[in-house]
């Protein structure tokens, strides 16, 4: 019998004789001319699709490499714990990118933006509008979910509203948390003075919801506090499709996914988010909810399935080409 077993020695061996036979072949095809400069890495600016009667884009506002997850991720875990977490998920132990995604609806009759990214020199909110076909000026509502800096820096530019035309909305609780004179001298104080800067000015063009309100006809709030003292999510539907935009529910798609129980710097009441976690990751799970996460890898659109104790995110593939 022959032995037709293929290890990886033997293949490496092949592949160095092909190659010391390659400069013999070209020799005889005449001068190489596909010489051509690198290109660098690409980073898609939108990404579309259909959700019934709805157009959901998501929008690459930015993309930020720095150190982590650990100690950001996992706060509460040595970081030996969390580092084998990335290498289960083939990911580098010190090293992570966070995204900003913010979300545009169109429902067929108003375009409706969910969080308006970094602002300032980080952020890229309005060219990759443009890039999907669309201006800031055609916004008819922006709707924040909470109001971190990296959600609302977008809202203003040199004291302007970026929004000429829109409308705004946004949890009362947050608002209320955010805009009083008690987080002065707080470790709150340099979120409420940007949200001084970019929502107060706007309170007057705002709608202020609780849980379950509508937005719109088809899109409705969601309390989702913890990682903020008023944090909302927003449930979607048309013509009997749905997607929840969850903002900052879950901010890394292994380890607050796999790992709802693990603290989060960014989080404000650990506890609190750590049940918000679970709880909307097992709705998600059980009703085969489609998910938009403003940090989850671009495109930001995926699910979450029920692993054994835990979850993982799953991203979207062609069920919204179909």
């Amino acid at each position: 019998m022959t032995d037709t077993t293929v290890n990886r020695r033997t293949l490496l061996a092949g592949a160095a004789t092909a190659t010391l036979a390659a400069p013999a072949l070209l020799s005889t095809l005449g001068p190489v001319r596909a010489a051509a400069p690198m290109m660098g890495a690409s980073a898609p600016a939108f990404h579309r699709i259909k959700l019934g009667g709805f157009e959901v884009t998501t929008l690459r506002d930015a993309a930020r490499a720095m150190d982590g997850p650990h100690p950001i991720f996992g706060e509460d875990q040595e970081a030996d714990a969390v580092a084998e977490l990335m290498r289960e998920n083939n990911l580098p132990t010190d090293r992570m990118v966070n995204g900003f995604t913010p979300v545009l609806v169109n429902t067929g009759s108003e375009l409706v933006l969910f969080d308006t990214g970094l602002g300032g020199e980080n952020g890229k909110l309005a060219a990759q509008l443009e890039a999907a076909g669309y201006s800031t000026d055609q916004i008819d509502t922006v709707v924040i979910t909470h109001m971190h800096g990296d959600h609302i820096g977008g809202l203003m530019k040199d004291g302007a509203p970026v929004f000429a035309n829109a409308r705004y909305v946004t949890g009362q609780a947050e608002y209320d948390f955010w805009s009083s004179d008690d987080r002065m001298g707080t470790a709150a104080e340099r979120g409420a003075n940007l949200v001084r800067s970019n929502v107060v000015p706007l309170a007057e063009k705002m709608t202020f919801i609780g849980d379950g309100d509508a937005v719109v006809s088809g899109i409705t709030g969601l309390d989702t506090s913890g990682h903020t003292p008023g944090h909302m999510s927003f449930h979607l539907e048309s013509d009997g499709q749905e997607l929840m935009i969850w903002g900052d529910v879950a901010n890394h798609f292994a380890a607050s996914v796999q790992r709802p129980e693990w603290h989060v710097r960014y989080d404000m009441d650990k506890e609190k988010a750590v049940a918000t976690r679970k709880r909307i990751f097992d709705m998600a799970a059980t009703d085969g909810l489609a998910i938009s996460g403003y940090h989850m890898p671009f495109p930001a659109i995926g699910y979450v399935e029920k692993v054994g104790d835990g979850y993982r995110w799953t991203p979207a593939t062609y069920q919204f080409e179909l």
